[in-house]
């Protein structure tokens, strides 16, 4: 098994952190232009399985989760939407909200240096990331639930990305605990809390 993508990638530490968890072994390649027929995105990760070639990193954790019946993806319908819909607002709705933000703040790109959508961008963050501390405050514990799933894999790297972006944030203190919590996984220190936004 593959993986192309460079470590720094937030996507492709969806993946290393995914196979972490799953004790997978693989190899791990950076993207040059040989990988380009791989993905008509040429975008990072893909997966090489044997004759399977996969892109799109929340599909890959759950492509990797389902092949190893992993309890990571729970196999009742209810348990594995209940994990899929925190996967897909990551993906979609979280996303979305810090993009603007990160780039200025994080990348300095010069192409999003304008006052008004940093500081826009800042309160969508914010404002999501108040969204998944309302969810842990329920579950008392992680995105979908008791017990941790692929959810938290995607979602621990994003809170991550929110807490090391230098900016004005609320004390959410029941993300604050997840970021221990998730702190106690080999994982997640490695993938996550490693110094890498």
């Amino acid at each position: 098994m593959k993986i192309i993508g460079k470590t720094t990638s937030i996507n492709v530490r969806k993946v290393l952190w995914t196979c972490a968890e799953l004790g997978l072994s693989y190899e791990r390649e950076d993207w040059n232009a040989t990988h380009a027929a791989l993905n008509p995105n040429a975008m990072v990760p893909v997966l090489v399985d044997g004759d399977l070639v996969l892109w799109e990193s929340n599909t890959i954790c759950r492509y990797l989760a389902t092949r190893y019946a992993s309890a990571l993806l729970p196999a009742d319908a209810q348990g594995r939407a209940r994990v899929e819909q925190w996967m897909d607002w990551q993906a979609t709705e979280l996303n979305a909200a810090w993009r603007y933000a990160f780039m200025a703040l994080v990348r300095k790109s010069p192409l999003h240096q304008d006052p008004a959508l940093i500081a826009a961008g800042i309160v969508a963050w914010n404002r999501h990331i108040g969204i998944l501390d309302a969810q842990l405050g329920k579950t008392g514990a992680y995105a979908a639930g008791e017990h941790f799933t692929l959810a938290d894999v995607v979602l621990g790297l994003s809170v991550n990305r929110w807490m090391m972006t230098p900016m004005a944030r609320p004390d959410y203190r029941h993300v604050a605990a997840y970021y221990e919590r998730l702190s106690e996984r080999q994982g997640f220190r490695e993938f996550g809390r490693n110094g890498i936004a």
